[in-house]
């Protein structure tokens, strides 16, 4: 890849021992972090192991290990460059330079490379929703005095991009760390300007070289007014008034890189306060930017412009001062559109007076004490002044009303105006109206054509041959000293936006990131914007296959060894999913020093040394527990004990009745199996997956019960065991607790009165049961206990549509059309299938079409007429209806203990108020 570099072989060893170290250290973390797993609920992330899984072709996520935010938030925009990331994965040291690095410098950016080579080969082929970048953010945490405390994310991403540039030049030149034009970090990432300054009428300058160019946002609106204030520096007076000369200085980009990195200066510190402050002003930034009028080969043009600029800006903001003395008028503190102050007075010199006075106005009268006979004006608009403030009557706005209400008092009118007086009035004010609307719309279409010059300044061709495309957008929400970040980055394959927020990734937009990135409106915005030189397209390019020029994508792009680390790493993945699943169905454990059986793992049970060891039973042929001993090696004899306890528990378990408050399916896989009689090799394997739960590696027994486990489980062979049988067993146990879910979770949105939310439940619960009751009567749940509580709930949300159509305003008569369309007719069209109709579901239905048909005897407005007529037919058949259920929110909670206490509150509460019968 670089010019010097050895050939792949020769590297091979001292990857391959690089890697090894990488791998055992990844290893050791998956397994602590299996170990601390339990406490991601309260860090709120979510515990089902179906959300760990990546979706195909979906990018992968970056766990947050604590105030890591701003790793993710970088590395993530640099991976998904598709340049970089190969610079990353194929990087290589041969033998001899490896020799050398002696140094600590060199070994830390030889490891964090090698690091990130991993997780970069991680995001690439796992199949994991989200990756542990721990290894490489510990190793840049030790360049800091504090672990804890959230560090500033500039400082951190220059020492990164500075450890990579150094670990590069190792690669690219290992006898010349001097000389850096073969280093690929800095070709890519590196620039240069040149920076003028004018002194005593001479011009000194000098090329200077830059990564992450820094930008002020304090006075600015948007990024190319920064780019200018940072080009343009303004002259400085000499402090001698007898001296007259003047300096200033000017920068000039000789060389731009390939990716382009400003970085946004958000962070002010306040001398007052004594601390820094975040800047949460406005900043807007385009999609393409070009950066021909900075570049020093065009200061000529660009010199000749910015004189242009200056004059169109000021001529601007004398026309607009103009047109703000119009929207603002008056000399008071409040001013007024003027046009507006004359369309007032207008209206109220046309005014007739009415025949009733203000004060005999018996709408005034019945609130306020009608003035002495001898009031003078003043003391009738005293009182007009009274009744005004205490009562809150509207008033009419011309511009905003059709009409004035029913109950508004007349309006003001002048006395006594003769018809001379009012034409010579009404002229007048209708000429200056006029006359002002002429000026406002001159001034505004002046303003127009100077904001069109501007923008032409430099749109023309000539200053238009260097784009550069906006790539990736770092956000900071909160202050100075806390806050949390994310990036959006473009996808150019698919050519949208993706926001990437530490494990969740999300297709987003533009106006999305505009909201979040421009700042103004909330503490979220950008710090950093990266763009790339659109000219370059293999700076986005995927990797290709040297023969046949196909794009290879996922694992195919990765070199062999880091291919197998990762087929390795979603070896372990799959193995941390099924302990995982298991687990999730354990109840909580009091003592964990001695826990008891997991509902999906085992261990060996604490008992005493003289306790005599009673008869346990073992999976056998005839379903029932039988005691059995032998003499087999000390690790077989710890985990035979253990596997007959446990499947005696179980088994015992399963013989206990269903009631109304208790489900023993509930607790355990198993005991769905035995009381639906799943065959003895799918009983035997489901228990032997029990004992190989990492997280239950108490001690040296417990150990070695996990070790015999997975040797026996190995020894199973493929045509010993149907895995597809296998599987399927337990897909019907993970659907039977998902209705048992969606069942409890419509109950309890029933209680609570969303009727609309329950149904939706219930509606998924009753089909997805009804396709495991076809399997057997022991493999769902009790479905009249779904479908009653389904009449109710579709029998009171077809009273409210009803109502609400039948309501006077149109919103409300909208509202109920859109519950029967998307609530009421789906549901009855799924209680019509010939599989699931019962006569009280046929009953509830005819009830809500009489309801409905009767309407048509009732005189209707029009609207309701034709609302009626489009939908009642697929009321009264709705068997041609493709029914498309909304999908329920997720329900994450799926543990044992919480499932059967949520049931036996439920039932305790309905049985309370209504008596329900469960079979």
């Amino acid at each position: 890849m670089f010019s010097g570099a050895p050939p792949k072989d020769d590297l091979q060893t001292a990857i391959e021992l690089s890697l090894q170290k990488s791998q055992a250290e990844e290893i050791e973390l998956n397994r602590a972090a299996r170990v601390k797993r339990k406490s991601c609920e309260a860090q709120g992330e979510s515990c089902s192991p179906a959300d760990w899984i990546r979706q195909d072709g979906w990018p992968v996520g970056i766990h947050n290990m604590g105030n890591t935010c701003w790793f993710s938030a970088v590395i993530q925009s640099l991976f998904h460059l598709p340049v970089f990331r190969r610079l990353v994965l194929n990087y290589c040291l041969s033998e001899r330079i490896l020799e050398k690095c002696k140094s600590h410098s060199d070994k830390r950016n030889i490891a964090f490379l090698q690091e990130l080579r991993c997780l970069f080969a991680l995001m690439v082929g796992s199949t994991r929703r989200f990756v542990d970048p721990s290894a490489a953010v510990e190793l840049l945490r030790e360049a800091f005095r504090s672990s804890e405390a959230q560090q500033d994310v500039s400082e951190c991403t220059h020492k990164l991009l500075d450890w990579l540039e150094d670990a590069f030049q190792l690669a690219a030149n290992g006898n010349s760390l001097e000389d850096k034009k073969e280093n690929p970090m800095v070709q890519l990432f590196y620039g240069t300007f040149v920076a003028e300054r004018t002194h005593e009428g001479k011009t000194l300058s000098n090329i200077e070289q830059f990564g992450q160019y820094p930008l002020q946002v304090n006075g600015f609106n948007n990024l190319e007014e920064c780019l200018e204030g940072a080009m343009v520096e303004g002259e400085i007076e000499a402090l001698h008034p007898d001296q007259t000369i003047s300096s200033g200085s000017k920068r000039w980009f000789s060389k731009l890189p390939p990716v382009l990195t400003f970085e946004l200066s958000r962070f002010e510190f306040n001398q007052s306060l004594g601390r820094p402050e975040k800047i949460h002003k406005k900043l807007e930034f385009p999609q393409i930017i070009y950066m021909d009028r900075y570049l020093h080969k065009n200061n000529e043009q660009t010199h000749n412009r910015r004189g242009e600029v200056k004059r169109l800006k000021e001529h601007l903001t004398v026309l607009q001062q103009k047109l703000e003395c119009y929207r603002s008028y008056g000399s008071g503190p409040t001013n007024y559109p003027l046009a507006d102050m004359l369309q007032y007075m207008l209206e109220f010199a046309c005014t007739k007076p009415t025949s009733v006075s203000p004060a005999e106005d018996p709408r005034l009268a019945a609130s306020s004490p009608t003035p002495p006979s001898n009031a003078g004006p003043s003391d009738s608009s005293t009182c007009q002044q009274k009744h005004s403030s205490s009562q809150r009557m509207p008033v009419y706005k011309p511009f905003t009303q059709c009409r004035p209400p029913m109950d508004a008092p007349p309006h003001p009118a002048p006395h006594s105006v003769t018809e001379e007086e009012l034409r010579f009035v009404k002229t007048c004010l209708q000429r200056w109206r006029t006359e002002m609307e002429n000026n406002m719309d001159e001034l505004k279409a002046s303003i127009d054509r100077v904001s069109q010059a501007l923008e032409g300044v430099y749109s023309d061709n000539r200053l238009c041959q260097v784009p550069y495309r906006l790539h990736a957008v770092l956000v900071h929400e909160g202050q100075a000293l806390a806050g949390h970040y994310w990036a959006y980055i473009y996808d150019h394959s698919n050519q949208c936006w993706m926001k990437y927020n530490d494990v969740i990734v999300s297709e987003s937009s533009w106006e999305e990131l505009v909201r979040d990135s421009y700042g103004g409106m909330t503490n979220a915005s950008a710090y950093c914007l990266m763009y790339i030189d659109n000219r370059l397209p293999h700076l986005i390019a995927e990797d290709t296959d040297d023969e046949t020029g196909q794009v290879m994508q996922g694992m195919d792009s990765l070199p062999p060894i880091l291919g197998r680390y990762v087929r390795e790493d979603n070896h372990w993945f799959q193995q941390e999913l099924r302990e995982w699943e298991e687990q999730l169905y354990q109840p909580p454990q009091e003592e964990p020093a001695a826990p008891t059986a997991a509902s999906t793992s085992t261990r060996v049970p604490s008992k005493k040394k003289d306790e005599a060891a009673e008869p346990v039973p073992q999976p056998g042929p005839a379903q029932e527990p039988t005691g059995e001993q032998g003499q087999e090696p000390e690790a077989e004899l710890a985990v035979k004990p253990a596997f007959q306890e446990e499947y005696s528990r179980l088994f015992e378990l399963s013989q206990e009745e269903t009631t109304a408050q208790q489900d023993p399916r509930l607790h355990h896989a198993l005991v769905y199996f035995f009381q639906n009689k799943a065959p003895n090799r799918v009983i035997e394997r489901t228990l032997l997956d029990g004992f190989t739960d990492r997280n239950l590696s108490f001690d040296d027994m417990s150990i070695s019960i996990m070790r015999e486990a997975r040797a026996k489980l190995r020894l199973i062979k493929p045509e010993d065991m149907d895995m597809e049988e296998y599987m399927q067993w337990h897909d019907d146990y993970s659907l039977f607790r998902t209705v048992f879910v969606y069942l409890l979770t419509g109950l309890e949105q029933y209680q609570h009165g969303k009727v609309r939310e329950a149904l939706n439940y219930l509606n998924h619960a009753y089909k997805d049961n009804t396709m495991l009751l076809r399997r057997g009567e022991k493999r769902g749940v009790e479905q009249s206990l779904i479908a009653l509580y389904r009449r109710r709930c579709l029998k009171e949300l077809n009273d409210n549509a009803a109502t609400l159509f039948r309501s006077s305003e149109v919103s409300g008569a909208e509202e109920g059309v859109i519950i029967m369309n998307e609530a009421v007719i789906p549901c009855m069209h799924l209680m019509s299938r010939p599989d699931m109709i019962s006569q009280e579901d046929l009953d509830t239905m005819e009830a809500i079409r009489s309801h409905w048909c009767s309407y048509l005897e009732v005189d209707l407005d029009d609207s309701l007429q034709l609302k009626l007529g489009e939908f009642l037919p697929r009321v009264l058949d709705c068997s041609t209806e493709r029914v498309f259920l909304k999908d329920p929110p997720t329900v994450l909670s799926k543990v044992p203990h919480d499932l059967c206490s949520r049931l036996a509150a439920i039932m305790e509460s309905i049985t309370n108020t209504s008596v329900v019968a469960v079979k």
